[in-house]
């Protein structure tokens, strides 16, 4: 076969960039906002995190648009695992993204947790991946604040003692957090998302979570929720963490846009996109090649992708693109996060 005319035939049966639908968790912590302001109305209430682009078990997301509509994100992937790329980071089970998105609001302070790494994990969670992750807070009220580690250095004995009588809050580092704020949260560092707050959170594809201090609160049966101590004694860092300060950002300009790169490290790459394209002026395009998916999640506006599928997207869309050599072409104004391993 003459290569243009397979090479032809190779982009005509491209799976099309695609919606998604997500899993929603109701936690006790969760609020309203995602409902009200990002288009999440799924009838659930509290409505405390949303797994946007999940093939987790625990949650997986659902194809919303093109051909494969109504179909789980994981059996998509199961039947076409060329939508991943080659990125090394793809190496995982059949059906299975590396990474995993969501919306949280946290109407009330989530627990004080911390998550393991992939070599603790491999050895005492059956093979399963650690959990490190990244937020980009998109709103927050005037005196939030998350934590962030220890505020000096800790034992163990002494974290142990603390949980224990429940005055652990006192060497906990507490930091003021805004609207735009981008935290990376190694595994191993203690942390929790405090109340007041809606954020975005990349994360590798796990939900391991050594939850050890919950403010002695009950659910809706009266009961206190479970405790991972002992394992989260294990896996935790004891040395105190300085305030995280906010990375250098550069916004870097092309024809209808504007890009700065959040975060990279070895599991996922985020960047924040600003659209700003019409009819009159020049169309955004970025190129996708063959070694990661991309997904773009809507933060602000309205935009158009224009292609063989015509897509509208809004705040709160999450958008799967799939690897392989094409243009993306865009056209609105809208604030996106471009997240690809």
């Amino acid at each position: 076969m003459n290569p243009k005319n397979e090479d032809k035939i190779n982009k005509e049966n491209m799976v099309e960039p695609f919606l998604l639908k997500p899993a929603c968790k109701d936690y006790i912590w969760g609020g309203k906002r995602l409902a009200a302001e990002y288009g999440k109305d799924y009838g659930v209430s509290p409505l405390a995190e949303t797994w946007e682009c999940s093939t987790h078990p625990d949650g997986v997301s659902v194809v919303n648009s093109g051909n494969y509509k109504g179909l789980g994100l994981d059996e998509l992937l199961e039947m076409h695992p060329e939508l991943l790329g080659t990125h090394p980071a793809k190496n995982c089970s059949t059906g299975q993204l590396p990474i995993l998105i969501k919306f949280i609001d946290a109407a009330q302070s989530a627990s004080v947790q911390v998550h393991p790494d992939d070599a603790f994990a491999k050895i005492y969670e059956n093979g399963q991946r650690g959990k490190a992750e990244m937020w980009y807070i998109l709103d927050a009220e005037a005196d939030s604040k998350l934590i962030y580690g220890f505020n000096h250095n800790m034992a163990r004995e002494t974290v142990e003692s603390a949980l224990k009588d429940g005055t652990i809050e006192r060497y906990l580092n507490k930091v003021n957090v805004r609207k735009d704020d981008v935290f990376y949260v190694e595994p191993g560092t203690v942390h929790a998302i405090g109340a007041g707050m809606v954020l975005v959170e990349i994360q590798q594809n796990s939900n391991l979570t050594y939850r050890m201090y919950d403010y002695d609160r009950k659910d809706s049966n009266g009961n206190r929720r479970e405790l991972h101590v002992d394992k989260a004694l294990q896996v935790m860092k004891y040395k105190g963490d300085s305030k995280p300060r906010q990375p250098m950002r550069v916004l870097k300009y092309q024809p209808g846009c504007a890009v700065e790169l959040l975060c990279r490290c070895k599991y996922f790459q985020v960047e924040r996109m600003l659209l700003n394209a019409d009819e009159k002026s020049p169309r955004t395009i970025f190129r996708m090649d063959s070694s990661s998916f991309v997904v773009l999640v809507c933060l602000e506006g309205e935009a158009r992708l224009l292609g063989r599928e015509f897509l509208k997207l809004k705040k709160g869309d999450c958008l799967f693109v799939p690897a392989g050599e094409r243009n993306i072409c865009m056209e609105g104004k809208a604030q996106f996060l471009k997240i690809r391993c």
